[in-house]
């Protein structure tokens, strides 16, 4: 868009024309209609003018030596910074066959020679009223598309805001509910076990005092096999010590991943973090009937404490990670028909770094089938998803989009080719700016 819709500014115009009869002919009939014209005798000389300094108009002779107006407009259409520029092509030329090749190389208008000076300023005049109409709707349009990705970010961040409330505050109840009875359980499982110790003690003591005992006695042992009931309750409660040791680590990764009380920002561990998060996808990564059991490979490097949106970082690491679960999933589902190279064991790799711009770097990347080069430029984009209907809604990755690049000043990107995996990386800085923390 390079037009001047000032009133006090002058039009440009290039003039190019091999006979310089024609060019004094036309500038002096041009700025005599308060038009600016600059001249070019040749093909060559034209297209530099137009880099020096862009017209509104190009006025194109055809026949000319060396290089004739046909090759000059191609050259100038196929130049991203003149491609826009009207041309108007000029020739004592008056087949219809010479017209349709001017406007198939990309010309707008033609005229006849010998011309008329007030159909030549008409001609111009309509052509600068076009594009400053053209110039005019590529604003509305631009306006138009800034308000629609406005809205969709404000969409996507409404639900994301109403989706977090209401999670946390169903995994804060969940948690306070069943940590109750878990600690209860938990706590007391410690005497239940010395209980049934001392009661077993006592029985091994009957047995020498009194190693004949009655008939009853010996039908009832034999009934519940009281042997192999000893020897098995030590295992019994040693299970129950892990199940109730598993379920208290389930309750405090939830109150650690949903942490709705936290809106401010705070200097966490970001290994912490992915640790509570792995621990919520447990169920994901287990050994399925359709593949084995998901590795989880971790290369962490030595971080510092860094300042976040804990809650909201913890969102980002939960999409990751279900993404490329789902990746992986797929891949096991379509490697009968696609060219995957999933590894005999499913894998994710986790690399944690910091980098030289006082960033942290966090990579998580699978064995999956990959992401075609097509669709990496949308998968930022609010709703779109390259999962099939129903198992996506397309908003995970623009959230975490909005999370790290909006809230926490880094970035994201993805690094994928098809049957090779894919790789998200993000980087936040340790420290966020001072201004960002008083907000």
């Amino acid at each position: 868009m390079h037009f001047n819709q000032t009133n006090n500014y002058k039009r440009n115009i290039l003039v190019v024309d091999d006979t310089p009869d024609n060019l004094r002919l036309l500038s002096a009939m041009l700025t005599a209609q308060g038009f600016e014209v600059r001249k070019a005798l040749n093909g060559k000389m034209a297209l530099t003018a137009c880099h020096m300094v862009l017209p509104d108009v190009i006025l194109l002779d055809i026949n000319m030596p060396g290089m004739d107006g046909y090759e000059v407009c191609q050259q100038l259409k196929a130049d991203d910074k003149t491609c826009e520029v009207p041309v108007i092509f000029i020739s004592a030329l008056d087949d219809v066959v010479d017209k349709v090749k001017a406007f198939d190389v990309g010309g707008v208008d033609y005229i006849a020679k010998p011309f008329h000076g007030a159909e030549v300023v008409l001609r111009i005049e309509n052509q600068i009223n076009l594009r400053l109409l053209q110039v005019k709707l590529q604003e509305k349009n631009f306006l138009l598309q800034q308000a629609l990705d406005n809205l969709q970010a404000s969409q996507v961040q409404q639900i994301q805001n109403e989706k977090m409330v209401a999670l946390g505050q169903l995994v804060a109840g969940l948690a306070h509910e069943i940590n109750n009875p878990i600690s209860f359980i938990y706590g007391n499982l410690q005497y239940a076990g010395q209980y049934v110790e001392d009661l077993v003690n006592m029985i091994e003591v009957y047995q020498q005092e009194y190693p004949k005992p009655t008939p009853k006695i010996q039908e009832i042992a034999k009934d519940i096999d009281l042997n192999f009931m000893i020897k098995d309750l030590q295992n019994l409660i040693g299970a129950m010590y892990r199940g109730s040791d598993r379920i208290r680590e389930i309750v405090l990764a939830l109150q650690h991943f949903s942490r709705h009380d936290e809106a401010e920002m705070k200097r966490v561990n970001i290994h912490e973090d992915i640790e509570n998060t792995l621990v919520m996808l447990q169920h994901r990564l287990r050994e399925t009937a359709a593949r084995s059991a998901i590795i989880i490979v971790k290369d962490y490097g030595n971080l510092p404490l860094v300042t976040c949106y804990t809650s909201e970082l913890n969102q980002v690491f939960m999409h990751l990670l279900n993404n490329a679960i789902d990746a992986i999933e797929e891949g096991v589902e379509n490697k009968s028909s696609t060219p995957y190279s999933l590894l005999s064991t499913p894998q994710i790799r986790i690399h944690t770094e910091v980098t030289d711009l006082n960033m942290v770097k966090i990579a998580i990347a699978d064995n999956g089938l990959g992401i075609e080069e097509s669709l990496r430029s949308r998968l930022f984009d609010p709703f779109f998803t390259t999962k099939p209907v129903g198992k996506g809604s397309g908003l995970g990755l623009s959230i975490s989009y909005q999370i790290i690049v909006q809230k926490h000043q880094g970035n994201i990107t993805c690094n994928s080719s098809v049957g090779k995996g894919a790789e998200f990386a993000i980087e936040i800085p340790i420290e966020q700016p001072k201004i960002l923390l008083q907000v």
